[in-house]
């Protein structure tokens, strides 16, 4: 695995967040009219900050395979929309329970159990809407169909959806002691597929070939795990001012981990062994790729 080249990537990756963050809220809808309490509540979660990981992977795609202009952004945001969506619903008292989210109050601690509902179905609703809005520009029409059933796919009950239901069966049904397989189906469609789909989206985006799209599929399914493992890891060691959220939720909730099947130190190797293998593929891969090197390296060793 070569090595990256010293570039200064904390300058670039906030650089790079930041314009991530304007693209994402400019496409939020204005709290007015009688639904305003609804739209005020999408807005606060979207608005609660957060490192906007998933629409910055999809520029970082799109343009290390050539892709240019605004394209991608319809899709950046829809993406955040979709996680922020997900964070909504697993905070609420039948999931996780979870009065903190980055650092803030959640959706239903400040808005209430049924607006928390109300208000992660509309915002997934209006992903779509999002999404949608791309086609009024014909320009790459069949770019944008393709990325919309990424989309659709990886957010749905072949994605996330279906690896949300299974963690919430186990759970509620007091299977506490669930199997390594099963453990990793849930992480691979509840998290890895949400990260997997901007890579996926900003390739396609881009015109990229069956190769390149294959490949950054396979790049976030590890990114995707290695990522969740790292949760399981920093659940144990953080805290709620450096996570921004609950630790040791995990242990409250008896949920089964990769530190509770494997142990602190086999899940670091794990996630260490899935980020090389993240970066194997990508090094193979055309296009300037230093920042997403980096970013797959940033992801693994993250503090929070």
């Amino acid at each position: 695995m070569r090595m990256v080249k010293s570039v200064n990537f904390k300058e670039e990756l906030e650089k790079k967040t930041k314009q991530a963050e304007e693209i994402v809220l400019s496409f939020l809808p204005r709290a007015q009219g009688f639904p305003g309490k609804i739209i005020e509540a999408m807005n606060y979660s979207m608005r609660a900050g957060g490192k906007r990981i998933r629409p910055v992977l999809l520029q970082a795609s799109y343009e290390m395979l050539g892709g240019r202009g605004r394209t991608a952004w319809p899709f950046m945001a829809a993406i955040e929309m979709v996680h922020t969506h997900s964070l909504i619903h697993d905070d609420l008292p039948a999931i996780d329970n979870d009065a903190y989210r980055r650092g803030k109050k959640t959706t239903h601690a400040v808005y209430g159990e049924a607006m928390g509902i109300l208000s992660g179905d509309a915002l997934l609703n209006y992903a779509y809407e999002t999404a949608l809005s791309s086609l009024s520009d014909p320009e790459y029409r069949d770019r944008k169909i393709q990325a919309l059933q990424i989309l659709a796919r990886r957010s749905g009950i072949g994605g996330m959806l279906g690896g949300q239901s299974v963690d919430v069966e186990n759970e509620k049904q007091g299977s506490r002691n669930i199997s390594s397989q099963e453990l990793d189906y849930i992480y691979l469609n509840k998290t890895s597929a949400l990260l997997q789909a901007p890579l996926e989206m900003g390739a396609v985006l881009a015109g990229a070939g069956e190769h390149e799209t294959a490949a950054m599929e396979q790049i976030g399914m590890k990114a995707g795990l290695a990522f969740q493992i790292r949760d399981d890891i920093l659940d144990v060691t953080s805290s709620l001012e450096e996570l921004g959220k609950p630790v040791f939720s995990d242990a409250k909730n008896q949920k089964t981990t990769y530190v509770t099947l494997y142990g602190e130190e086999k899940a670091e190797e794990i996630v260490q062994e899935l980020t090389r293998e993240a970066m194997e593929i990508l090094e193979k891969l055309p296009g300037e790729k230093d920042f997403l090197m980096e970013l797959l390296r940033w992801l693994a060793l993250r503090k929070k």
